[in-house]
């Protein structure tokens, strides 16, 4: 991809704490012509089946889930700060409402493999779905994790597997 440089996941630096937490990223699916793309705060970074992995969770409710549930793949774009507006507008509208991509001023592209991504973030790190479970709120283990939910919106989890990550 233009203006990007293709890394390997031991060349990843960064702490994902402050990337996924803080930092936060956009989850996309689709392609350039139909796509979607919401904020995210939750997941995970490592190693599962001795693959490369991330972990997204999303709500069957939210508008990116029908397009992970028909993509095989799915990307994590990571946005410099000054993208805080944007990424706080595609956490609180649905893209079933609104174009995300042309209200965010956001440039959509395509990667080598046809999954959407975009070209002002700083890293892209397209995932191929591996596996995918619901979370049962009858296994959560703290009492406290039920305040996350309203209305039984329990979010499926994606594994992706990462093949391909790409940096400015």
């Amino acid at each position: 991809m233009k203006g990007f440089q293709s890394i390997r996941p031991e060349e990843l630096t960064g702490n994902p704490f402050e990337m996924i937490g803080t930092r936060w990223m956009l989850i996309g699916a689709g392609n350039k012509e139909q796509h979607n793309m919401m904020t995210a705060s939750w997941g995970t970074f490592g190693v599962l089946w001795f693959k490369p992995v991330v972990t997204v969770y999303v709500r069957p409710s939210r508008h990116t889930y029908g397009l992970l549930e028909t993509n095989t793949l799915f990307t994590l774009s990571f946005f410099p700060e000054t993208y805080r507006e944007a990424l706080n507008f595609c956490g609180s509208f649905s893209g079933r409402d609104v174009d995300k991509t042309r209200d965010c001023k956001l440039t959509a592209l395509e990667t080598d493999n046809g999954t959407i991504c975009f070209a002002e973030s700083d890293l892209i790190i397209e995932c191929r779905k591996i596996y995918f479970h619901d979370l049962v709120p009858a296994n959560f283990l703290d009492d406290g994790i039920e305040k996350n939910y309203h209305g039984s919106d329990y979010h499926r989890v994606y594994y992706g597997e990462i093949t391909g990550i790409y940096r400015k």
